[in-house]
């Protein structure tokens, strides 16, 4: 977290020499302007007077520009006194004191933008100056982040600035119950995750809809306590929402819709034969004979001999008035589980149950399934329970629900490459924010190897002669299954070494704390490289800083940049090397199979060469999987906005049944 007491910020200088702060995206102006700038003087000049502010009167201050906000006065014109009241309650009672680079960050977020900042720049400190700027108008501020752990220790940390000005902060986490949920979202200040605010707000639809037809037993299918048809929703009407990792959560899950399903009916037993059925066909059968593959839209489609072996086979009498057609479809899913879905890697089972993994942020996404049966078909495959999908009582995607709050900004540190996607979906700008001190950590020579095993060599060597000068290394990794294989690795190399994945999701903020620790070598998945600081241990910024090794490109290029960024925080020294190989995963993805069989023979052929010609290959194969994934999201976000539509109409003609 940058920003210590007693250290003023020479950003303004630095500011002035770079010559240019903010950027330009989807065509709009950055709100990082001159104005900006002298805002960010105007809250210096008030230093000296705030510092001279006993408690009491921070707090008086605090009511007496709550008082204004709920007057109606304009937001923007109690900013300059919000941010000085909350730049100096963060140095009186944490020892922060926001840089110069973090109030213009402020003022970006304030006039509606996503701001990205590089890693160590203090996201978690600037989020209070617009939280509690909007939160003086009684109206509640939201500050969305990617999972439980983020939400409490950042609302925890940040809690004493909020009190400081008279401000309540709520919590809401994933186990809460209804009351608990209540109130947090009362409180000035609510932290949460984007799927609890989610899910919260189909809860209060659903809520709404029962009272409305005069049923009051929705509140005890929920929560599992009743609740009356007086009592208040969760809940209030929308204003302000701040979004961490903001690229996360507004690209990356925006392929999912938020469901809350209907209990199951009567066809139970039959649906869950199913899919025991064609997990027990999809292990019969052979790829390029009974079934083709497409890589790249990551589907299995039966052919003419698959088909007839799937007839073949004697079905249990549960399925007996299920159609041919059906059993096609569950087969071709069991196929697609079995082929592109792996214990490891998109999912782990724990306690009987399929959690899955989030492939951008390493981390389990509990209470997460996937769509269209996929979700059962994996649990077939396993030989767990199986829990039969059912109806949808309610759902929203990402785009929808955020497009509700009237007040929206974002923060993460990386999302100017998809600056214009963010512009069109969410309506807002994009902002980068210069760092406050020039970052010097220094890119090494790329390595391309043949095949992983090769890979794996290479990165050990070179982890010893790091951890033999002392330097700590991060190892990033796609899956939890490689970090594992490279963990066996350097235990046989006789290095010692931490391992970071969703197995250890307890230790996290443990194992992160020593990533930066003198001699110190931890195996990451891309938990590492999300809403972590890692810091320099003693001795260790002399011998060139933290060492960061990437074991391969991911899916997204953000994800690698995220990863990348463990280094060089805040001026410290740091290095970085990236290792690929020709059977990495993205190329196939990128390019398809037959393709990529080219790609690879004619890098087969220049392996010894210019490794960085040879990285763009997998580059250009990066970028058509990004292609990819946006399309998807496109095709979601018009899918949903055709199914409101139709709800719409349906509601409207006389002779439809709103039920039907």
């Amino acid at each position: 977290m940058s920003g210590t007491g007693g250290v003023v910020s020479t950003a303004r200088d630095w500011l002035g020499r770079l010559g240019w702060i903010g950027g330009i995206a989807g065509g709009r102006r950055s709100p990082l302007d001159a104005s900006a700038r002298r805002l960010v003087g105007q809250v210096e000049d008030l230093a000296g007077p705030m510092a001279a502010e006993s408690d009491a009167g921070l707090r008086r201050l605090g009511r007496s520009l709550s008082y204004r906000a709920k007057a109606g006065e304009p937001i923007e014109s109690l900013l300059v006194e919000s941010f000085a009241a909350t730049r100096e309650a963060g140095r009186r009672t944490m020892g922060m004191r926001h840089y110069d680079v973090q109030l213009l960050a402020g003022v970006a977020l304030v006039r509606g933008a996503i701001v990205e900042m590089q890693t160590g720049e203090g996201k978690t400190l600037v989020a209070t100056l617009p939280l509690a700027l909007y939160a003086l108008a009684g109206k509640g501020a939201h500050l969305a982040t990617v999972n439980d752990y983020l939400a409490k220790r950042d609302a925890e940390w940040m809690e004493p600035i909020y009190e400081a000005l008279g401000m309540s902060v709520g919590i809401v986490q994933s186990q809460m119950g209804f009351d608990e949920r209540r109130d947090a979202y009362s409180k000035d200040v609510t932290y949460g995750t984007a799927k609890e605010f989610g899910f919260d707000f189909l809860k209060d639809r659903l809520m709404g809809r029962e009272i409305a037809e005069g049923r009051g037993d929705l509140g005890a299918m929920l929560t599992g306590q009743m609740v009356s048809q007086t009592s208040k929703l969760l809940q209030r009407p929308y204003y302000f929402a701040l979004v961490d990792e903001a690229d996360n959560v507004l690209i990356d899950e925006a392929r999912t819709p938020l469901i809350i399903a209907s209990p199951p009916g009567e066809a139970q037993a039959a649906e869950e034969s199913l899919f025991r059925f064609a997990a027990g066909a999809a292990a019969l059968l052979d790829a390029d004979v009974d079934f083709e593959v497409d890589v790249q839209k990551q589907s299995c489609e039966l052919l003419g001999p698959g088909r007839s072996r799937v007839r073949a086979l004697e079905r249990p009498a549960l399925l007996e008035s299920i159609s041919l057609l059906a059993v096609y479809e569950a087969v071709e899913r069991a196929l697609r589980a079995r082929r592109f879905f792996h214990r490891d890697r998109q999912y782990v089972v724990r306690e009987g149950k399929i959690v899955i993994i989030d492939e951008f942020t390493g981390r389990a996404a509990e209470g997460r399934t996937w769509r269209d049966g996929l979700h059962q078909a994996v649990e077939a495959k396993e030989g767990i329970e199986v829990t039969v999908p059912s109806g949808h009582a309610a759902r929203v995607t990402i785009q929808d629900l955020f497009a509700r709050w009237p007040h929206l900004a974002g923060m993460t540190g990386t999302i100017a490459t998809s600056a214009a996607e963010i512009s069109r979906t969410y309506d807002v700008g994009v902002s980068t924010v210069p760092t406050n001190r020039p970052a010097i950590r220094q890119r090494l020579p790329a390595v391309v190897c043949a095949a992983q095993e090769e890979k794996f060599a290479r990165i050990v060597t070179e982890v010893a002669e790091k951890h033999a000068l002392g330097r700590p290394v991060l190892i990033g990794t796609r899956s939890i299954d490689k970090s594992e294989d490279l963990s066996r690795l350097l235990t046989e190399a006789s290095i010692p070494h931490t391992v970071l994945n969703a197995r250890q999701i307890e230790r996290e903020a443990e194992i992160v704390a020593q990533a930066g620790q003198l001699g110190q070598v931890t195996v990451s998945t891309n938990m590492a490289g999300r809403g972590t600081d890692i810091r320099l241990g003693e001795g260790v910024e002399e011998l060139g800083g933290l060492h960061v090794i990437c074991t391969e490109l991911h899916d997204s290029a953000r994800i690698d940049r995220q990863l990348v960024g463990r280094c060089g925080r805040q001026g410290d020294p740091g290095t970085w090397r990236q290792y690929v190989s020709l059977d990495d995963d993205i190329l196939v993805a990128g390019y398809g199979p037959a393709r990529a069989k080219r790609v690879v023979a004619a890098l087969r052929g220049a392996l010894g060469g210019d490794p960085e010609r040879l990285l763009r290959a997998f580059h250009r194969a990066q970028r058509l999987v990004e292609a990819r994934h946006v399309r998807q999201r496109r095709v979601l976000e018009y899918v949903e906005r055709q199914r409101a539509e139709a709800h719409i109409q349906m509601s409207q003609d006389p002779y439809l049944d709103s039920a039907s």
